[in-house]
């Protein structure tokens, strides 16, 4: 579970850092796929690679 101190009452700053830090490790793409329900094996690596193509288009659009 992610904790956050707030600081001088900012709350929506705190907030801000709770989406952050749940973005960065993934919680919130869990919980999504768990709603889904049950994906096949092969379903799952379609998912994945095509999810890894688009990265690394991103990742090179980035470094031109």
């Amino acid at each position: 579970m992610t904790k956050v101190i707030v600081k001088n009452g900012n709350v929506e700053n705190a907030l801000r850092i709770v989406k952050q830090k749940s973005a960065k490790d993934g919680s919130s793409k869990k919980i999504r796929e768990r709603q889904e329900g049950y994906m096949k094996p092969g379903v799952k690596r379609r998912l994945a690679k095509k999810e890894a193509i688009k990265n690394s288009k991103r990742r090179q659009r980035e470094n031109y």
